[in-house]
């Protein structure tokens, strides 16, 4: 009976993790649109009211449009390093202009740049660089950082910050996504209890979600462990 529970249980760690990479490559679109958006809100609204006072800002922020059309077109290396017809890459303008908000953005590209290269070490360090107090971006960011942190076995880290990035998130759109992911990872780590309450919290709080319509099985098998 004890092996028959036990083949129940279907996860491992490379579906945590190929998880992880699904949701880097199905929502690279949305964080795309997510930080264009902000950076056409600060151009703009620094072109109206900064244009002589900030110069150093409204720079960074054209440096950044090269950028993002090689991010646009899945060109992460060069939309990192630069190329050879002045285009200095997302690492430089985050580094000449930190403090900016531009800057601060480029940070965010660059994370994600590297992420969808598979070098995570190197985008979890970008994307906390990055900071934001909405509710859309920021959690966005968060969710990314914990998906990378899974890809690199740290599943404490991992576990603990998709369950920030859910609660900063609060909407049925990213909040079951990674609620759902951090139950994953912590029924691998035997830490069911929790998981069960991650499950919990989808099918309570995010009842209209997708994620919400299977949720059953996923509380019904961390529950029987």
């Amino acid at each position: 009976m004890a092996e028959q529970k036990h083949t129940h249980d279907p996860l491992n760690v490379d579906e945590a993790l190929s998880t992880s990479e699904a949701f880097l490559l199905k929502y690279k679109n949305l964080l795309v649109g997510i930080v264009i958006a902000i950076v056409v809100i600060v151009c703009g609204t620094l072109a109206y009211k900064h244009f002589i006072g900030e110069p150093k800002e409204l720079k960074a922020s054209e440096a950044l449009f090269k950028g993002e059309q090689y991010f646009g077109n899945d060109n992460y290396e060069t939309a990192l390093k630069g190329d050879s017809l002045g285009y200095a890459g997302f690492l430089k303008i985050a580094d000449e202009f930190s403090g900016t908000e531009a800057g601060n953005l480029a940070n965010a590209y660059a994370g994600i740049c590297y992420a969808q290269l598979g070098k995570y070490e190197e985008a979890a360090k970008y994307l906390d660089k990055f900071s934001a107090d909405d509710y859309m971006v920021a959690p966005a960011i968060i969710g990314t950082m914990g998906n990378c942190y899974a890809q690199m076995g740290q599943l404490d880290k991992a576990a603990a910050t998709l369950l920030k990035a859910a609660d900063k998130a609060n909407s049925t759109t990213l909040s079951p996504i990674y609620l759902l992911q951090a139950g994953q990872i912590l029924e691998k780590q035997g830490k069911n209890a929790e998981a069960v309450e991650a499950y919990k919290q989808i099918k309570t709080k995010y009842a209209n979600s997708f994620q919400a319509m299977d949720i059953d099985k996923y509380i019904d098998r961390a529950s029987i462990k």
